[in-house]
C-alpha cells in the first residue's frame, strides 16, 4: 500500500530511549508522538543548522526515535525488549541532498541509477512553507489528471475536494513520471494554525517503463509494503531476508479521508534535474472489485506472516540439526578414510618391506633361497668324491644274511 509514514534512518551509533529522545512517554498518543517529532524534526533539520554538525546527529537521533514510535510493530517490540527486539540494520537510511556537495550527490544519484535504495528527507524551507500556510495550492478535480515539473527539493501543492459520497466510497490518489523522474508523494493534515503538517509520504518505484506512487482511502484498514531491503544483510543471509519480507507489511496511519478539501503535493526528489509528472485523484468506486481483492489478499499475507514467524522457529531448529549431523558425518568419514590407511600400511608392510633385522625370524637367521646349490666347507676338493652314489654301495654282506 502506498501513504507510507515518514521513513527513519539508520540508528545512530549511541541509542537513547527514543520516549526520551522525542520528549514524550510510553502513555502518549500517536498525534502527541507525532507532533512531537515535527516540533523537533524542524528544529534540527540540516536545512536550517547547515554549520552545526551536532544538529545532524540530533536530527538523525529524533528521525530514528519516532522511525519506532510511530510504527506499532516496532514500538510494541521495542516496549517489551527494547533495542535488542529491534532489526535496526533494516531500517532506512535518509540523507539530505542540500549538505551532500556536488562530489557526494553524483555518487548518490550513480547509486540511485544502479537500483540501491536511497531515501532522502524533504526541505525543511517545504515544511515550513506548509506549517505557516504560506503555500500555493491548485486544485485538483477527481478524475482530472495534471501534468507539471518540479524543481528538486521543491514542492507543487494540490486540494483535493470530495463529498460525502465520495468519502465514504474513498480516494486514490496516484502519481506517475512517464521520463522515470525520481519524486515524493505527500499528504498533509490540517493544522491549529491553519498552516499544514505532513502525515503521510510515499516514495516514488519503477514499475515498467514509469516511475509511480499511490495512496489509498478505503475505508477499511489498508497496509503499506517497506519494500526497501538492506542488501548486504540480504547476501549474508537470504534465508532471514525472506523470513523477515513479510514483516515490512505495517498498517497505514489513516484509513479514511473526511469530506472536505485535502492537500497533496509532489515533491522533487531527483538528485540534478526537475521531475515530470502527472498527478490523478479518482474516486475508488470505480475500483469497488479491486479494492475487495485487496482486502482479501491483505487478509492472506497476514495470515501467512503468523505461520512464517512459527514455521521460522521450526526452520532454524531443523537446520540446526542437519548442520549437526553433516558435520558429524564429515567428522566420521575423516575418521574411517584414516584407520583404512593405517590398516592399508600395515598390511603392505607385511607383504612387500623385507623385516628388519631382530626380527622374529632370530639373530642370525638366514633367508632361503630356491635353486641354490648346497655350499661346502671344503675348497678346491671335487664335491662329487666326498659322496657315495646309490648305484656303487656294497650288497654283499645284505645278501648273505638274506641267504
Amino acid at each position: 500500500m502506498a501513504s507510507a509514514k515518514m521513513g527513519g534512518p539508520s540508528a545512530p551509533a549511541m541509542r537513547r530511549d527514543p520516549y526520551e529522545v522525542l520528549s514524550v512517554t510510553k502513555d502518549s498518543s500517536d498525534q502527541e508522538i507525532k507532533a512531537a517529532y515535527r516540533k523537533l524534526a524542524l528544529k534540527y533539520h540540516p536545512d536550517k543548522n547547515a554549520s552545526n554538525p551536532e544538529a545532524a546527529d540530533c536530527f538523525k537521533e529524533v528521525a530514528y526515535s519516532y522511525s519506532i514510535l510511530s510504527d506499532p510493530e516496532k514500538r510494541r517490540q521495542y516496549d517489551t525488549a527494547g533495542f535488542e527486539a529491534l532489526e535496526s540494520e533494516g531500517m532506512d537510511m535518509e540523507i539530505d541532498l542540500a549538505n551532500l556537495g556536488t562530489v557526494n550527490t553524483m555518487f548518490a544519484a550513480l547509486f540511485s541509477k544502479l537500483g540501491v535504495p536511497i531515501k532522502t528527507t524533504i526541505s525543511a524551507t517545504v515544511l515550513e512553507e506548509a506549517l505557516n500556510g504560506t503555500i500555493t495550492v491548485r486544485p485538483l478535480p477527481l478524475g482530472t489528471p495534471v501534468s507539471g515539473k518540479v524543481e528538486k527539493q521543491c514542492a507543487h501543492f494540490f486540494g483535493v475536494t470530495i463529498d460525502d459520497q465520495q468519502s465514504q466510497a474513498g480516494i486514490v490518489v496516484r502519481v506517475t513520471s512517464a521520463a522515470q523522474s525520481k519524486f515524493k508523494l505527500l499528504y498533509f493534515e490540517q493544522e491549529a494554525n491553519e498552516g499544514y503538517g505532513l502525515a503521510l509520504q510515499e516514495d516514488s518505484e519503477k514499475t515498467g517503463k514509469v516511475t509511480s506512487a499511490g495512496m489509498y482511502f478505503l475505508h477499511f484498514q489498508v497496509y503499506r509494503m517497506d519494500s526497501t531491503v538492506n542488501a548486504l544483510a540480504m547476501a549474508k543471509d537470504p534465508e532471514a531476508a525472506f523470513f523477515k519480507r513479510l514483516e515490512g507489511l505495517h498498517p497505514c496511519e489513516m484509513s479514511e479521508l473526511k469530506a472536505g478539501t485535502h492537500i497533496f503535493a509532489v515533491y522533487g526528489d531527483n538528485f540534478f534535474k526537475t521531475a515530470s509528472y502527472t498527478i490523478e485523484a479518482l474516486c475508488a468506486k470505480s475500483f469497488e472489485e479491486t479494492t475487495e481483492k485487496l482486502k482479501e489478499i491483505e487478509s492472506q499475507i497476514l495470515v501467512k506472516r503468523n505461520e512464517l514467524r512459527q514455521f521460522e522457529s521450526e526452520y532454524r531448529k531443523a537446520l540446526a540439526r542437519f548442520q549437526e549431523v553433516t558435520n558429524r558425518y564429515s567428522q566420521e568419514k575423516q575418521c574411517v578414510d584414516e584407520l583404512l590407511k593405517q590398516r592399508d600400511s600395515i598390511q603392505a608392510s607385511f607383504t612387500n618391506t623385507k623385516p628388519a633385522s631382530g626380527s622374529s625370524g632370530g639373530k642370525g637367521s638366514e633367508e632361503y633361497k630356491l635353486d641354490s646349490p648346497a655350499e661346502d666347507s671344503t675348497d678346491g676338493k671335487d664335491k662329487s668324491s666326498t659322496k657315495k652314489k646309490w648305484f656303487n654301495l656294497n650288497m654283499r654282506g645284505s645278501d648273505k644274511k638274506l641267504g
